[in-house]
């Protein structure tokens, strides 16, 4: 038998600082620095390990002889099991300076790139409710609480429809309010889950790979239109619209009603065919009188308020003049590229998404923009002097590209385009440091605005604006 490691114990362990991933951070009597999962800068603790490496312990408080004034009270009854929002106990001004702290922390320690002073983080107006697109799992086997199992009661009806324990890829938290997205969205997902018991159908089973239901995903505009998706293992027609109906009927002011029934191995969308049951195939969304079209498979910032700040920063960092010819790589749905268009002579967005290509031409044809084009291709394949001899060399060059950052190709290409400005839009400053480290040579750091677009949480959007060193 394998021999089961010794947790270690600390006593009256002050944390000192908020790391990544949400983890806080404190130091051992031995000098190892410990990651502490649930506690709060100015806590002292008793801390318990589970992990332990060379240079540092991984562990949880068990109890506390102080509490921090960064502390608050959690709004949600699902803290601390739901893995969403693991910094809700902290104060939203705290949750900023930390934010705050660790973008520059990255830029400098990471990026070892000279910086000019950082511009204050800007905070959402909203801190909760803020999201618009929200993804559930039902399951026949819900995840169980302490309380729960502590309880001695046998729970016959295990069916939930909520989220994934974190780490636990077949456990699913049943979750009674979310307090990420707005009305309708809790009335619609208590009342699916509710409803599907109701005329028997079946809850999915990840590690049997059966049962019917599968996900449920709502999306919400500033426009009002509301979309809802379910996702079926299995087809059974009957079931399937009588749920449906169900929906329709108790939930008029649904604009989209989607389903998609997807029987391989993982619950991914983006390669099956979705169905409109009722109404549209889409929502719109608007911002500075620009219409987005959004389908079930579009990607668009999921804090619609916050992005229009997004923008508005990227937009002036670029300090169009209406003359230059702008690239926008990782495109996405081109909303930045159309955002700018109107101080551009023209702009070229690159997206590897088919579907997302084609709702960015949609949009800027709904839209009447007609300085704009739009090239589907991988990054690293497509963006090179080729493409540039067939579009011309830019002026300017936008880039927001996925969490793990650009290809070193990518920044290759850059450096010999040399534009005269690129900003670049990161929502991982760890991986945005290393790229702007590979073009220090050539581009000087002029702008840093870090932007807050997921509160409660320790992500942070950043927006850095490169000027070419003369």
């Amino acid at each position: 038998m394998r021999k089961r490691k010794k947790r270690v114990v600390f006593e009256n362990i002050e944390i000192i600082d908020a790391g990544a991933k949400g983890k806080s951070v404190a130091k051992a009597p031995d000098g190892r620095v410990i990651f502490v999962n649930n506690a709060v800068p100015g806590d002292i603790a008793t801390i318990q390990t589970f992990k332990k490496r060379k240079a540092y312990y991984e562990g949880s408080a068990i109890s506390f002889s102080h509490y921090s004034d960064k502390r608050i009270d959690p709004v949600c009854q699902h803290f601390g099991t739901c893995g969403g929002c693991k910094w809700q106990f902290m104060d939203y001004t705290h949750q900023l300076f930390y934010k705050q702290k660790e973008v520059k922390n990255n830029l400098t320690r990471l990026g070892g790139i000279e910086l000019p002073e950082v511009e204050p983080i800007i905070g959402s107006e909203k801190t909760v409710f803020y999201r618009n697109k929200m993804e559930f799992s039902f399951s026949d086997n819900k995840w169980l609480t302490r309380e729960q199992i502590e309880s001695g009661e046998e729970i016959e009806n295990r069916n939930a429809l909520g989220f994934h324990i974190p780490g636990m890829w077949d456990k699913i938290l049943d979750i009674d309010e979310c307090h990420l997205q707005r009305e309708p969205s809790n009335a619609i997902r208590n009342f699916v889950k509710d409803k599907a018991q109701d005329l028997g159908i079946s809850f999915f089973n990840t590690r049997q790979q059966h049962g019917m239901l599968r996900t449920l995903m709502i999306r919400t505009s500033t426009t009002g239109d509301v979309m809802v998706l379910v996702q079926f293992f299995s087809e059974e027609k009957t079931k399937r619209e009588q749920l449906l109906e169900a929906i329709k009927e108790k939930f008029p002011e649904i604009t989209s009603l989607l389903y998609v029934i997807n029987s391989k191995g993982n619950d991914t969308i983006y390669d099956q065919q979705v169905n409109c049951y009722s109404g549209e195939d889409h929502i719109f969304e608007e911002m500075e009188g620009l219409r987005f079209k959004i389908n079930a498979k579009s990607f668009y910032q999921t804090n619609s308020e916050q992005a229009h700040e997004l923008y508005k920063i990227t937009r002036n960092f670029a300090g169009l003049t209406g003359k230059e010819l702008v690239y926008d790589l990782y495109t996405g749905t081109g909303t930045i590229a159309q955002f700018v268009s109107k101080q551009a002579a023209k702009v070229v967005g690159i997206e590897a998404v088919p579907e997302a290509i084609q709702a960015a031409r949609e949009n800027a044809e709904l839209n009447n923009i007609k300085n704009t084009e739009f090239v589907v291709g991988d990054m690293k394949k497509v963006f090179n002097d080729d493409f540039v001899a067939a579009h011309g060399k830019p002026d300017v060059i936008i880039t927001d590209p996925p969490r793990d950052g650009m290809h070193s190709d990518v920044v290759q290409q850059l450096i010999n385009l040399l534009p005269e400005r690129i900003v670049y839009v990161s929502c991982n400053s760890a991986t945005q440091a290393r790229d702007l480290k590979m073009m220090d040579e050539h581009y000087r750091v002029d702008k840093v605005q870090p932007v807050d677009m997921f509160p409660q949480t320790y992500h942070v959007e950043n927006v850095v604006l490169l000027e070419k060193r003369k």
